[in-house]
């Protein structure tokens, strides 16, 4: 049970542990912006005071009027766009000037004129060129100009908010011979509207790669203008998408991001978002063809971080807005078909701000929702977390029950490594005191506590003293119950080996033998597991085998007892030889695929190990030093049988 509660904690760290916030569809990253984006005006009126020839007269020209695209950086209340956006009512340019003297004399000069003669425009344009060539000459230089220039902001809810400079860096000029003029500069200005709660645009943090998505949101003059289209056209912020690709630098060595994200007039200050619906760019210029015709594919932006500093100093807090939050949780709700909660987050961000075009549109759309939902599909995602949950909850129920019962069995390696440490691991017996007594091997130097004294016995061995239990039974469980009630009893650092006395001989390291075995009854045993070992045992006087017997595939190690081989000579028996503990016995009729060629007699009670001819042949060919000792045994056997043969022949 302990395991099992493991594995579906660890299940569920895996599933709902931190991590990194997943990233917004385009749709997401391009509705959470959309509201902060508004439509700049920068207008000039004038009252314009001249002589046309009939003495002075004053008019209002239609004023100059230069619209653009800005953004709310931080929800107080503060935009930024472009410069030259602005810059017509900022710092009124002669150039503005001069337009509304035209459109003054035009009104004032060359109506009046033309309705006097009872010509309508363009009836005769030779005429209305002479005209207007006279009264400009007569009126252009002496005509006296009152501007009065100001700065909008509409939001997408129709609502115009007066807007103030309160810092601006001049867009960029060149001379006539194509050199930057002195003041040359990022063209970029700051707004600042009513104090109120509005959505806000954050600044990505990140510099942008040649590949990253890019969203252009602004006003571009072809909508506004377009004589398909409703006013709303100019409330709600079109998009056009594409990817960086490219960084360049303008006449005076100032960053810029090129896109070929479309754009046209109109989208000037427009912020361009990444994914993540933060800001990499605010649009500066598009690309022009000899003959004045936008180049589309070739437009550039003022990467985030150069904004980041034109607003240092300032008071600024960049994508700070309490209308963030509430709006980002209406879309991930109504994205998500949780379609109540969507109704309200949303409806909550329209009481913050009313009206705003997505924010309707949304919140009609979750209410519609709301009163009719959506068949919906059987929900596999749901239950595939289930099912992965539980499977990761097995699974971590397994690796848990291995991992608490491994938690304190150490490798035979790891054991040698104590010992290279210097740490002096005492290695513990705790065999059964039938396996003990039947297995004639042990580790060097091991310390003998029967298991079923371990409660206690005093094994002598200081209490902090690294403790390293061995026995022979499956899965190690003597000495994991010994090491466990020698914890109890006080020595904390108790561990169990790995495999036993088993483990510790197939990594091949040393052993010995509790009495005096011939070296390669030393090494079968250190080959064998006696556990699953087949034994037979016989009185004195039986037979094992006889000569002539098929070997069946058998040999054995006298485990116990001695053991006579006879051979029949002129129908007498004769002994040749007397074999006893940790002698092989049989394998000749192995090697030579044969009849037994003596008999094997046990002289006193005798126990033997079966070693079939398969795990013989295994024996041979992966444990070199018993394929060494059997080589010995056979050279003697060969010396032997020489020896005896010569005798014979001499006799």
């Amino acid at each position: 049970m302990r395991a099992l509660r493991l594995g579906l904690v660890l299940a569920s760290v895996l599933l709902v542990g931190p991590r990194e916030a997943p990233a917004l569809t385009v749709q997401e990253a391009i509705l959470r912006a959309k509201p902060a984006v508004a439509l700049v005006t920068a207008e000039v009126r004038a009252d314009v005071t001249m002589n046309c020839g009939r003495g002075l007269v004053t008019v209002s020209p239609r004023p100059f009027v230069e619209t653009g695209t800005g953004w709310f950086v931080d929800g107080r209340g503060w935009l930024v766009t472009n410069a030259h956006v602005v810059d017509p009512a900022y710092r009124p340019r002669p150039w503005v000037t001069h337009e509304l003297k035209k459109k003054a004399i035009e009104q004032a000069c060359v109506e009046p004129v033309l309705r006097e003669r009872g010509l309508m425009r363009g009836l005769r344009p030779d005429v209305e060129e002479q005209i207007r060539r006279q009264a400009s000459d007569q009126a252009l230089a002496t005509a006296k100009v009152a501007t009065f220039p100001k700065i909008t902001v509409m939001l997408s809810n129709g609502t115009k908010l007066a807007a103030e400079v309160k810092k601006f860096s001049p867009p960029p000029v060149l001379d006539n011979n194509g050199r930057p003029l002195p003041d040359y500069g990022r063209d970029l200005a700051l707004l600042r509207v009513k104090d109120g709660v509005y959505p806000a645009i954050a600044l990505s943090r990140r510099d942008v790669q040649i590949g990253d998505p890019v969203h252009i949101l602004g006003f571009p003059g072809v909508v506004l203008e377009h004589e398909l289209l409703n006013q709303s056209a100019t409330l709600e912020a079109s998009v056009t998408n594409g990817a960086v690709s490219g960084v360049k630098q303008d006449a005076i060595g100032q960053d810029l991001v090129q896109t070929d994200a479309p754009a046209a007039h109109g989208n000037s200050g427009g912020p361009a978002i990444t994914d993540d619906a933060s800001l990499v760019g605010v649009m500066t210029f598009v690309s022009l063809s000899a003959s004045g015709a936008i180049v589309q594919g070739y437009n550039f932006l003022i990467p985030a971080k150069d904004v980041a500093k034109f607003l240092q100093g300032t008071e600024v807090k960049p994508g700070e807005s309490a209308f963030n939050a509430v709006w980002a949780a209406g879309i991930e709700a109504l994205l998500a078909e949780r379609y109540s909660t969507a109704a309200a987050k949303i409806d909550e961000a329209n009481r913050i701000l009313p009206g705003l075009t997505d924010v309707k549109r949304l919140l009609a759309d979750a209410e519609e929702k709301v009163k009719h939902p959506p068949p919906r599909p059987f929900p596999w995602a749901w239950a595939t977390v289930g099912v992965t949950l539980l499977s990761l909850g097995a699974y971590g129920a397994m690796w848990g029950k291995r991992w608490w019962k491994n938690r304190y069995r150490v490798q035979p390696t790891q054991v040698i490594g104590f010992i290279e440490r210097g740490l002096s691991p005492v290695l513990l017996d705790v065999r059964t005191k039938t396996d003990y007594e039947t297995s004639p091997l042990k580790l060097p130097g091991a310390v003998r506590l029967e298991p079923e004294h371990a409660a206690t016995a005093d094994p002598h061995i200081v209490r902090e003293q690294l403790i390293v239990a061995y026995c022979t039974s499956p899965e190690e469980a003597t000495s994991a119950r010994v090491a466990a009630v020698l914890r109890q009893r006080g020595w904390k650092d108790v561990r169990i080996l790995k495999g036993g006395l088993g483990g510790w001989t197939n990594a091949r390291l040393p052993v010995e033998a509790k009495a005096s075995l011939p070296s390669i009854g030393l090494e079968i045993y250190k080959s064998l597991s006696l556990g699953d070992i087949e034994r037979r045992t016989f009185k004195p006087g039986e037979f094992i085998f006889r000569e002539g017997d098929d070997p069946r595939g058998e040999a054995y190690l006298i485990h116990a007892g001695t053991i006579e081989i006879r051979r029949s000579f002129d129908g007498s028996e004769k002994v040749l030889n007397r074999q006893g503990e940790g002698e092989l016995l049989g394998e000749m009729a192995l090697f030579r695929k044969g009849p037994r060629s003596a008999s094997a007699v046990a002289t006193a009670d005798t126990e033997l190990l079966i070693i079939k001819e398969e795990r013989l042949e295994w024996l041979i060919r992966n444990r070199p030093q018993l394929t060494v000792e059997l080589l010995r045994r056979l050279s003697n056997l060969v010396v032997a049988t020489d020896q005896e043969r010569a005798g014979i022949v001499r006799a």
